[in-house]
């Protein structure tokens, strides 16, 4: 996600550097080169004019400190330029009434339905919410069953009638159903169409009016660029939406659409939604977006997935493990599960400053730990609990019961070697550390 964007930015801030002072002509030649990266991006023309303008604006208005660089002082209007045009602060949504209704919109495979299971979810497991998905999509065969599947994954209720023509009489069934089985948010998913057209405005214009809902959220796919603008346009003149939802951010996107909606309809991104996991649905933070563009890493968001998976009596068992050198293959086995609960490893990484630039090029993904995982699954329950029994004779069997070499067991067994000590180490310099605290 922007690795392109990125990439040019940093070359246009290279023109500042050596330079002793911001001056009209430097910065002319930066943003000419700035304009050009976000045209790349798939920017529309008028929202990078705009942009430009503006930082040209806050830059040669700036009296720019002895201890801080033209280029460090670039990079900082850039960046704050950025998150105000993605909108400046992230946006909840709203989801309180009796029930709240949340109406779901967007064109014919633009990730609508899946984001519809993302957001119930979400509103389920972070807010504790009694969440109902209503399947309003009479239009394409497949979208209920669809929907009754996402619905079984998350352990969330779908209402549905599969027989049924009206999408609005079906909203109105499953309000009304809601409101008398105790149910405090529904989610409506409605049709879509493979382009805006007349029928599909007057039909969630009446899903609209019929369900009164307390968030319209517009889903767009990120991946057709300039295309998803133009529709956000489209639907918000007509439905005066609340929201924007990106799908599809693993993708080869460019980063046009996350950078231009706000600007062009007035209304801030929501949520971001990336591959087909359940639990991958973010919330759209323009500063920290603006972090990631510019190289700098996201390590607030890092920290909140780490917290989500964090089980504090699983860590405090495990702190008892580490200090009676109890710390086994299977506790290692589960630390993994935890990392691949959080998301695309490559993802995660990037969210560490400087490592996305690093890894460009790495093909990283969560089957990177398959083989660990077969590894450690071959063993008896007493080799993961006693991994220094493990010879010879028992690497083999262990190799040739998970589809490994010999030499792929030894290298697990030194990096969970490795992993133990450090994980030690770690907890002892921390006892130390409250100890001195104690002691003054």
């Amino acid at each position: 996600m922007f690795e392109n964007l990125s990439e040019r930015l940093e070359r246009s801030f290279k023109i500042l550097k050596g330079e002793g002072k911001i001056t009209e002509i430097n910065v002319a030649e930066t943003l000419k080169d700035i304009r050009k990266a976000l045209l790349d991006a798939d920017v529309s023309y008028r929202v990078a004019k705009d942009f430009c303008d503006k930082v040209k604006v806050e830059a040669m208005g700036q009296n720019v400190l002895t201890a801080v660089k033209p280029q460090q002082m670039m990079v900082k209007i850039v960046h704050d330029k950025l998150a105000e045009f993605m909108g400046s602060e992230s946006t909840d949504i709203n989801v309180k009434g009796n029930p709240g209704v949340v109406l779901v919109a967007g064109l014919n495979g633009s990730g609508k339905t899946t984001f519809s299971g993302k957001l119930a979810l979400n509103i389920k497991s972070k807010k504790g919410m009694k969440v109902l998905l209503a399947a309003c999509d009479t239009f394409r065969p497949a979208a209920i069953d669809q929907l009754k599947v996402l619905g079984e994954q998350i352990g969330v209720t779908v209402y549905s009638e599969p027989d049924a023509k009206d999408p609005v009489a079906v909203a109105k069934n499953a309000l009304a159903a809601a409101k008398s089985e105790g149910y405090s948010v529904v989610i409506v998913d409605t049709a879509g169409r493979l382009a805006v057209d007349q029928e599909l405005m007057d039909e969630i214009s009446a899903m609209k009016d019929a369900t009164k809902p307390t968030e319209t959220l517009f889903v767009v796919d990120a991946m057709t660029g300039q295309d998803a603008v133009e529709t956000a346009k489209a639907f918000n003149d007509r439905l005066d939406f609340d929201g924007v939802v990106l799908t599809k951010m693993d993708g080869d996107t460019r980063g046009g659409a996350a950078l231009s909606i706000k600007a062009v309809t007035g209304k801030p991104i929501k949520f971001i939604s990336s591959g087909e996991k359940m639990e991958a649905l973010d919330v759209f933070h323009p500063a920290r977006i603006a972090d990631r563009i510019l190289g700098m890493g996201d390590v607030v968001s890092l920290v909140e997935k780490a917290q989500e998976q964090f089980d504090e009596k699983e860590a405090r068992e495990l702190k008892k493990k580490l200090a009676k050198d109890q710390f086994g293959l299977m506790d290692f086995y589960n630390q993994i599960q935890q990392i691949k609960k959080m998301g695309n490893i490559k993802d995660l990484a990037g969210m560490i400053p400087g490592m996305g630039k690093a890894l460009k090029d790495v093909d990283i993904d969560n089957s990177a730990f398959k083989g660990v995982e077969a590894i450690i699954l071959s063993m008896t329950p007493y080799e993961r609990d006693h991994p220094e029994v493990i010879n010879g004779s028992r690497k083999k069997r262990i190799a040739d019961g998970s589809g490994t070499s010999i030499t792929d067991v030894n290298r697990l067994l030194k990096q969970f070697e490795g992993t133990r000590k450090m994980m030690k180490t770690a907890m002892s310099a921390s006892f130390a550390q409250k100890l001195r605290g104690f002691k003054r």
